[in-house]
């Protein structure tokens, strides 16, 4: 197997490509919107390897609003990051603005490393977070390991 090269991107490249994010953004936050005032919701936060997912819920349990780090444009290794959980949340919260949502309870899945920076992010932007619950799957035992190698 070779190196692997680090590429790095040029100034026009990096511009390009933050234009392109924000006109996703505002594209996505532009959608939806209920007449509805919801004071209180759900906030799940399912954070993977290779994306994050964040979706808002009533107490009902109906969806709100939802989006996701690949829906905002970003592609590949670069989804999975914790500034793309950022954007995400900035995205969502522009589409929670017209429902009025200030009371969330936090549900988190997943390991990936977005799932941290989104909960910051939801404070940041004004939230007032009930509750924060982590439901990660974990195995009771699973399943049987490979047969130890004998040399």
């Amino acid at each position: 197997m070779g190196k692997k090269k680090v590429i790095k991107q040029t100034e026009a490249q990096v511009l390009k490509e933050s234009d392109n994010l924000e006109k996703t953004m505002t594209k996505v936050s532009g959608k939806g919107g209920g007449s509805r005032k919801i004071e209180q919701g759900k906030v799940f936060i399912n954070a993977t390897y290779n994306n994050t997912m964040i979706t808002v819920t009533n107490r009902g349990g109906d969806v709100i609003a939802w989006v996701s780090a690949g829906s905002l444009g970003f592609a590949g290794p670069k989804k999975a990051t914790p500034f793309a959980a950022s954007k995400a949340v900035a995205a969502l919260v522009e589409k929670l603005k017209k429902v009025g949502l200030s009371e969330i309870d936090v549900v988190v899945k997943g390991v990936g490393s977005g799932r941290d920076s989104a909960i910051r992010s939801f404070a940041n932007q004004g939230f007032n977070i009930t509750s924060v619950k982590d439901v990660t799957p974990i195995p009771h035992n699973g399943p049987r390991p490979k047969k130890p190698r004998r040399i």
